[in-house]
């Protein structure tokens, strides 16, 4: 299983190829619907105005996501009344919500990933050949499991949001993936729709 510290460099990325795993390492950040929309609206498309501190945000999202990681996770988080945040539980959420947005975000940001479940469309990988970024599928199911590769809960913003679709600031160590959507059009998710949909077909057109 290949090591990938975070910020990870376009050379990296381009290496990877579908099937790949990979342990990530690192400072990442998670983001869901509220976010997404959130950052395509205000600060890419520009269809809404900023309000509040959402440049300050902005500035440092810019920063914090060049080169990193974007986790579609809704979190479970504990010491919510104390600011002594810890992730009980960090599954994947299904990717597939945020297809009309991701591949703007991964550009605008210069993110190298993202991380869900389920896999994403071809716009989203246009947008990793573009960038260049790939798409790393994790484990449903195991929420519990891969809230333990999260070490440290650095800060969270638009709190507002809920605690499902803040954007949380995590450091993790040896956080499994693997790779299904590559920087070179390839895309396993694609592939199994292909195949499944064949399958699918041929057992509807047999006589019974």
């Amino acid at each position: 299983m290949r090591e990938l510290n975070i910020p990870i460099s376009d050379e990296t990325i381009r290496e990877l190829k579908v099937g790949e795993p990979v342990r990530l390492n690192g400072i990442m950040i998670t983001g869901r619907d509220a976010a997404h929309k959130w950052l395509v609206e205000t600060f890419i498309k520009k269809t809404r105005e900023p309000q509040g501190d959402d440049l300050k945000i902005y500035g440092e999202l810019k920063k914090l996501m060049n080169g990193a990681v974007l986790y579609h996770c809704g979190p479970v988080v504990a010491g919510l009344d104390t600011k002594q945040y810890r992730f009980v539980a960090a599954g994947p959420t299904t990717s597939i919500r945020e297809e009309p947005y991701q591949a703007d975000v991964l550009k605008h940001f210069n993110l190298k990933g993202v991380i869900g479940k389920g896999g994403m469309g071809p716009k989203t990988l246009k947008g990793c050949e573009e960038t260049p970024a790939v798409y790393f599928h994790a484990i449903g199911g195991a929420a519990s499991f891969i809230a333990k590769s999260v070490t440290k809960v650095l800060g969270v913003y638009k709190l507002e949001f809920g605690t499902p679709e803040a954007l949380w600031v995590i450091e993790v160590k040896d956080f499994p993936v693997v790779v299904t959507m590559d920087a070179h059009g390839n895309s396993q998710h694609a592939l199994i729709d292909s195949s499944s949909k064949k399958v699918l077909d041929e057992l509807l057109a047999k006589p019974y």
